[in-house]
């Protein structure tokens, strides 16, 4: 489609700085720069296409950003390149020239021909960088090829409408810009220039600063001195650390305080339970030089006492009162610890922070025998994480299977034969009703429900977590009776300037539930940071997550996605050799959650579907030869919402 420009508009283009109003007006259509001036290409105005000379003005906030360089060389703020395509027609394409200076040379890839519509391609650029290819549209892309979190090849993922999902924990990647849409994670993707040659192959230039990169920061503000405004984010977790980095890189220029009660700088959590050995700079997702130079003040060991939402004060542990203009608070959980006689003994632990762990493996010898009480994900990862570091390790949990809430039986058993495989002792049906202690106070046994002891030198208790929200008591903000908090779908509460997310969040998910709803997910806390963030800066963006769950068990991956309660469990595949595919399907006959093992990219294409605002009925996967064809609708037409 071509937009016909006509004299009034003409004019708006000579007023530079009128460009950006004008620029919201156009677009998503394709500019025809033949019908005009030559001079107007000087304007450097985006197309569907992309150009790599050009730049998004993109202003929120009441302070516009500079265009001041950061010491990456690139500018900073809310500045951001889109990624150049090329439009295929017949077999040239229609591109921008890019600026030679900052790209090498051009590489051939392929031939434009070899190429289906809606095909993801890993092609070699050269003997160290792989690209991942798409051609959508009849459009051609090229960015980076593996996922910013832990690596995935991209090409092997679910590819969407415009964006690309990563088939292990299912972050989104926007094609176009090459920037992170979903999470986890926190880096975008490098892009690429895609040419189009007369002979018909596909020609790819790449930033040379990109070349040795798998990931992309996107560019970022620092603070003025003559923004008097200050936002706090009270919380060091997932959600708090994407939050303040989407502040800076949405052009908020004023004060910016991260409150973190533990420690440590913001880091990894899901490692903490999955891996325990590893130190705290490798868990980090940023180091200290890293918020220095965005200019993020971060309170390490504070946590918030009292939040006063009439004068817009948030006292501080350290003593501190500081006034806010804009709050996000996303403080999390904290490990629940059942009222049991003797869990204040000694060698008692839950596994919640980075010193749980450092403490458990101070206290782990070849010769520890180790219970678990709980058949949760973050005991049984715990368990799986020591059983070859200590003399035995004993799961009791009072359901029949583990996971079984989650999962249901028939998918339980097999995570309980694999535990029992690897050396582990499972106790179901049970429970612990008295922790005995020795003269030193430490654990020395444990009794279970049918009065049985055993001996345990390590309890590590995982039974679930409480919301750290008591500090909210009497500010204003409404409370729900388990802690959580109503926000609306921009993630505001029901007191204006005072932003929730993460764990502690009561709120509305994509296309599987009318009502809120408080999940825990890692995944759904890092998007409510970017959320909140862009509606903090004055934007304008709705809550539009599919949860997404991830655990790795013995070496297995379980993914799933979707929420809500389910009536059947349908089984695609061999649960024996752990490679399947569950589809759980609610009194509706609807598919409410995807999870499978061994069987990428189902369940990231599950949630892509959720996302688009389509849905998956009983009557789509009863066919056990053709189970998967549903995966087809993902690329058909987007639902029309009028």
């Amino acid at each position: 489609m071509h937009v016909h420009m006509w004299p009034a508009v003409y004019q708006q283009f000579r007023n530079l700085h009128k460009f950006p109003q004008f620029y919201k007006q156009i677009q998503g259509h394709t500019i025809n720069y033949n019908r005009y001036p030559k001079h107007l290409n000087s304007c450097q105005i985006y197309t569907k296409m992309g150009s790599i000379n050009c730049k998004e003005y993109k202003t929120t906030g009441n302070v516009p950003p500079k265009k001041d360089q950061s010491s990456s060389g690139g500018t900073v703020g809310s500045y951001q390149s889109k990624c150049p395509s090329s439009k295929m027609t017949n077999t040239t394409a229609t591109t921008t020239t890019p600026n030679l200076d900052e790209y090498t040379d051009p590489v051939a890839v392929c031939l434009a021909s070899e190429l289906n519509e809606n095909e993801m391609r890993q092609v070699d650029f050269d003997e160290d960088t792989r690209i991942l290819l798409v051609k959508q549209n009849g459009n051609l892309r090229a960015v980076g090829s593996k996922c910013t979190h832990y690596g995935a090849p991209l090409h092997t993922g679910a590819l969407g409408k415009g964006r690309v999902r990563c088939p292990w924990h299912g972050a989104c990647f926007n094609l176009e810009t090459g920037d992170i849409e979903d999470f986890p994670g926190l880096d975008s993707l490098p892009c690429y220039n895609v040419q189009v040659s007369s002979e018909g192959q596909v020609m790819v230039r790449a930033k040379r600063t990109d070349l040795e990169k798998t990931k992309r920061l996107k560019n970022m503000v620092k603070r003025k001195p003559d923004d008097p405004r200050c936002y706090i984010v009270v919380g060091g977790g997932p959600s708090g650390a994407v939050c303040v980095e989407t502040l800076r890189q949405e052009g908020f220029t004023g004060r910016l305080i991260l409150v973190a009660r533990e420690n440590y700088l913001p880091y990894d959590r899901v490692k903490v339970s999955k891996a325990m050995n590893l130190k705290i700079d490798a868990l980090q997702f940023r180091d200290e030089k890293f918020y220095k130079e965005h200019d993020i003040d971060v309170f390490l060991g504070v946590s918030a006492d009292k939040l006063d939402t009439a004068q817009k004060e948030l006292h501080c542990s350290n003593g501190l009162v500081v006034k806010y203009d804009k709050i996000f608070i996303a403080t999390g959980c904290s490990a629940f610890r059942p009222a049991i006689p003797g869990i204040e003994l000694g060698n008692v632990k839950t596994v919640r922070e980075f010193d749980d762990c450092q403490s458990i493996m101070n206290l782990i010898t070849p010769e520890t025998r180790v219970v678990c009480l709980g058949s949760s994900f973050i005991a049984l990862e715990a368990a799986a994480a020591l059983v070859s570091k200590v003399a035995s390790v004993t799961v009791v949990g009072r359901d029949t299977v583990p996971l079984k809430a989650a999962f249901g039986e028939q998918i339980g058993q097999r995570v309980l034969k694999l535990f029992e495989d690897n050396k582990v002792t499972m106790i179901m049906s049970s429970g612990i009703t008295e922790i005995i202690g020795n003269e030193e106070n430490n654990v020395a046994e444990v009794q279970l429900a049918d009065e049985r002891r055993l001996p345990c030198d390590l309890l590590i208790v995982g039974t679930g977590s409480t919301l750290n929200t008591q500090f909210l008591a009497n500010s204003g903000v409404r409370l729900n009776r388990n802690g959580s908090v109503d926000v609306t779908d921009f993630l505001e509460t029901n007191v204006p300037d005072v932003y929730v997310g993460g764990d502690i969040a009561n709120a509305h998910i994509h296309g599987l539930t009318s009502e809120r709803v408080t999940i825990g997910h890692y995944q759904l806390a890092q998007y409510h940071g970017r959320i909140a963030a862009i509606n903090m800066s004055g934007s304008v963006k709705k809550l539009q997550a599919v949860p997404f769950f991830f655990t790795m068990i013995f070496g297995k991956g379980i993914r799933y996605a979707g929420h809500g309660r389910y009536k059947d469990v349908i089984i695609d595949g061999s649960l024996e050799d752990l490679k399947f595919i569950a589809y759980f399907v609610n009194e509706a006959d609807t598919v409410i959650g995807v999870a499978s093992c061994g069987r990428d990219p189902i369940v990231a294409q599950f949630a892509e579907l959720i996302s688009q605002g389509k849905c998956l009925g009983r009557a789509q996967i009863e066919n056990a030869e053709n189970r998967q064809a549903w995966t087809a609708k993902l690329k058909e037409p987007l639902p029309l919402v009028r």
